[in-house]
């Protein structure tokens, strides 16, 4: 979690490179980061691509932002966007944006808002573009979000399955939980998992357990293999704390 629950955030979707469909499990991800103070949806609402957006705009309490397609084959959305976003940026009443999107046209704004100093959260499927995923301080893929992927079977705390570890390929993220554990290892080689789980985040944005099945951080490193995972319980807190370190 970059910011605390009472950051007040933009939530600005282009509605053409967004599903209405996982808008109520977008919203309730945004929580976890702050409070949504603004939301707005921008699309030609005129149109008959959009009519699915209707039900959602009104049950979340989105508010519309008419642009029309002036010309054929160019999108005014996405200026219309950029230009609320500025405007509510140098209005200085704002923690942060999250930028609904697989476009990559919101490049270049993400990274203007992070200049600011302001924090950029975006949302977009798989297929966006690296360059926007790299432009945010953290990017969420909404294929994680869908109530299909959220529905997991409880495990148990004496699940052993749990804690077993196992072979997820994580590609190139493994070099940078490597080198993460590494930078904040102790003398005797553990790093706490908090300290290791932000800076995986500032060097791979996109970075989130639930990409690999798993719903916590913690989770996701008891099952990797090359990771050795230690709790210690403090006397005067219930907060169980975790630390990694390299096998």
């Amino acid at each position: 979690m970059l910011m605390t629950t009472n950051a007040k955030l933009a939530v600005l979707i282009d509605a053409d490179n967004a599903q209405a469909s996982i808008v109520k499990e977008l919203l309730e991800e945004v929580s976890t980061y702050g409070t949504a103070s603004v939301k707005r949806a921008y699309g030609d609402w005129t149109t008959t691509n959009l009519k699915g957006w209707k039900d959602t705009l009104h049950l979340m309490a989105i508010q519309p932002i008419q642009q029309f397609n002036y010309t054929t084959g160019k999108n005014s959305t996405d200026s219309s966007l950029i230009i609320d976003a500025m405007d509510l940026l140098h209005a200085q009443q704002l923690d942060g944006f999250c930028l609904v999107s697989s476009d990559s046209d919101f490049t270049r704004l993400a990274t203007r808002i992070r200049e600011a100093g302001l924090v950029v959260y975006g949302f977009g499927e798989k297929k966006t573009p690296a360059a926007f995923v790299a432009a945010c301080d953290k990017f969420i893929y909404t294929e994680i979000l869908r109530p299909a992927a959220a529905a997991q079977p409880a495990k148990s705390a004496m699940d052993k399955e749990a804690t077993k570890p196992s072979s997820i390929n994580l590609g190139e993220t493994e070099v940078i939980i490597r080198k993460a554990i590494t930078a904040f290892a102790r003398d005797d080689g553990f790093a706490a998992l908090a300290g290791v789980g932000a800076l995986i985040i500032k060097n791979s944005p996109a970075f989130d357990p639930r990409n690999y099945g798993c719903q916590k951080l913690g989770e996701l490193m008891r099952k990797l293999s090359f990771i050795e995972v230690k709790e210690v319980h403090r006397d005067d807190s219930p907060i169980v704390h975790l630390y990694v370190r390299l096998k």
